[in-house]
């Protein structure tokens, strides 16, 4: 079965973002070369011409990513995150990234500078420092300086603990993501040390 007829069967011949069943087209997410399925999403003209020209986005066309951005598919998922993230400023995306939790393989996906206008995580312009105003980096170890009670979990991240590997949230300095108990989390950097 060719893409286009896997891609039409999966999204039942819908945009995978907004819906719409006009003017679909297969859309392979950078930097993957859509050599298969799962490196495409089914999308309409309105979704691909926002993405690819940020200066033509509609903001409010983009509330369909409360939606799509619980797609099993991978490729869909990093095209909503990708989305939010460029929206955040916005507030209410922000509020959608906060409860969009990716796999770490494709969290990197979606971070990886494509030809769609998204910034690569590292070169963002956003300085985040830790609590002593150490500039923190993707990768980097931080240490938690005081108890952070975690929304929508059963537990409580203790004061000393080392989360390692973080990652930068675009746009905003105050939040970084890590894994606490083996869940990603965000974590403000006001309360953490980076690790020497």
């Amino acid at each position: 079965m060719s893409i286009n007829k896997t891609l039409h069967a999966r999204g039942d011949s819908k945009c995978e973002l907004c819906k719409s069943p006009e003017n679909l087209a297969v859309y392979a997410v950078s930097p993957r070369l859509g050599d298969r399925s799962e490196e495409c999403a089914l999308v309409c003209d309105t979704c691909r011409d926002q993405m690819e020209n940020p200066d033509k986005v509609d903001v409010h066309h983009w509330h369909c990513l409360n939606d799509s951005m619980w797609s099993e598919h991978a490729a869909v998922q990093v095209l909503a995150w990708r989305m939010l993230t460029r929206l955040s400023a916005e507030g209410w995306p922000q509020d959608l990234l906060d409860m969009l939790l990716l796999e770490d393989e494709i969290l990197a996906w979606a971070r990886h500078e494509g030809d769609a206008g998204f910034d690569d995580m590292d070169n963002t312009l956003v300085k985040h420092m830790d609590s002593n105003g150490a500039v923190l980096s993707n990768g980097d170890t931080v240490t938690l300086t005081k108890d952070l009670n975690v929304k929508g979990a059963d537990f409580t991240a203790k004061r000393g603990t080392a989360v390692r590997g973080i990652s930068l949230v675009v746009d905003n300095a105050e939040h970084i993501e890590g894994k606490v108990n083996g869940q990603q989390i965000v974590i403000l950097t006001k309360f953490v040390k980076k690790s020497t």
